[in-house]
């Protein structure tokens, strides 16, 4: 696969945006393991080599367990994730899978419970971001494989 484009260089704006975001999630609410969890589900749903590896290597970097990332894309069935997770994972589900009914009532009223709004807020800005990144990064056919984990994720710093 060769890469179609890259957009730090063909159009720094877009870069330098989305990097915007990047900062604000890596200091905010939610914590860097729920934000690199919930951003490995959504890569699964769209279907984004690239960032499944970046934030697989990102989890285990901070000292994900694999059993966690095996079993992520049928997180319903396990029991290794705590229920604020779960609720994380349901409204990422969601709000990826908008085309598919929006997000109903009874997912919010599901998740509302585990976050206030600042961290719903969080969330919600969080798979967004996700969701752009694999766009961009599937359109582009950036290529897996040879990301390397920052050590401020390393130590799980923001």
């Amino acid at each position: 696969m060769k890469v179609r484009l890259n957009y730090a260089s063909a159009s720094p704006g877009i870069y330098k945006a989305m990097q915007a975001l990047e900062d604000h999630l890596h200091s905010c609410s939610i914590g860097i393991p729920l934000i690199h969890l919930i951003k490995l589900r959504a890569s699964q749903m769209n279907g984004c080599a690239y960032c499944i590896d970046m934030h697989w290597k990102d989890l285990r970097a901070i000292g994900e367990e694999e059993q966690r990332l095996y079993s992520l894309d049928a997180w319903r069935e396990c029991s290794c994730y705590t229920d604020r997770e779960r609720a994380a994972l349901e409204w990422t589900e969601a709000v990826t899978l908008l085309s598919e009914g929006h997000v109903p009532d009874a997912v919010y009223e599901a998740v509302h419970p585990h976050f206030s709004a600042t961290e719903l807020a969080d969330l919600t800005c969080a798979v967004a971001t996700i969701n752009a990144w694999n766009r961009l990064a599937i359109a582009a056919r950036t290529v897996p494989g040879n990301y390397k984990p920052k050590a401020v994720h390393a130590a799980g710093k923001p």
